[in-house]
């Protein structure tokens, strides 16, 4: 699979990281393409391939140029190929256990969401500090004490962490993944976390996605009213006389 994810140029998927962008496009074109292959299409061009996402053609063979060359002139992407590729960038063409962090209200919804295995991600650990949850059984796993990590991470060769804890217990909650050798986290908690360089954490704060949606709502309001505006005001009534 490593000598797929190379692409023709030869150069490693691994050899430096791509920006956040690129990786998000990378995803965005992923599910496209799965979508095309179970409607039974074989290839696909890079315009298609955009137009169906909102990006232009140049952007998506900048995109996968990144990683290699994987068109092939005259055909475009060979979807089950190039399926296989972006898999193998991605680090999903393998599955990848987890522990949850904290079982309130988000993380007891995030343990029910089905999305996660079918994209190789396995949450196989339950943690929390709360007296009420440790020994509470949630899809068949009992919950354990956060200090337990460190011996369950080495029994079940976790790799990846979700933090659905408090704000003010973030910080301490991920110190405890991080001695227990988890070098992922995915981090709910609406705080930035200190972490040695060695960690990756990716952070989603739902506040922040809602007031950027808020923020394009109001502008696009604001834009439709200036736009009725200037349409009322640009519409002059031809006065006549009546003799």
């Amino acid at each position: 699979m490593r000598d797929v994810a190379r692409g023709r140029s030869g150069r490693s998927d691994r050899d430096k990281l791509a920006p956040k962008a690129v990786i998000g496009r990378v995803s965005l074109y992923l599910r496209q393409l799965e979508a095309f292959q179970e409607r039974g299409m074989t290839t696909i061009s890079s315009s298609r391939l955009g137009t169906t996402l909102g990006v232009n053609d140049a952007q998506v063979r900048k995109d996968l140029a990144y990683f290699g060359q994987f068109g092939c002139p005259g055909i475009g992407y060979r979807i089950d190929e190039l399926i296989v590729v972006l898999r193998g960038i991605l680090g999903i063409d393998r599955e990848w256990s987890m522990a949850l962090i904290g079982l309130g209200n988000l993380g007891q919804a995030l343990l029910k969401y089905r999305g996660f295995r079918g994209r190789g991600f396995r949450i196989v650990a339950l943690f929390d500090n709360d007296p009420s949850k440790i020994g509470k059984v949630f899809e068949s796993m009992t919950v354990a004490p956060l200090d337990s990590l460190a011996e369950t991470t080495r029994s079940l060769d976790l790799e990846m962490a979700i933090l659905c804890v408090p704000a003010d217990a973030a910080q301490h909650a991920a110190d405890i993944v991080v001695s227990s050798g988890i070098t992922g986290i995915l981090n709910f908690a609406p705080t930035p976390l200190v972490l040695p360089d060695r960690v990756n954490v990716v952070g989603v704060d739902l506040s922040v996605q809602l007031e950027h949606l808020a923020y394009k709502v109001h502008n696009s309001q604001i834009a439709g009213s200036i736009a009725l505006e200037d349409s009322a005001s640009s519409f002059r009534p031809t006065s006549t006389s009546l003799e």
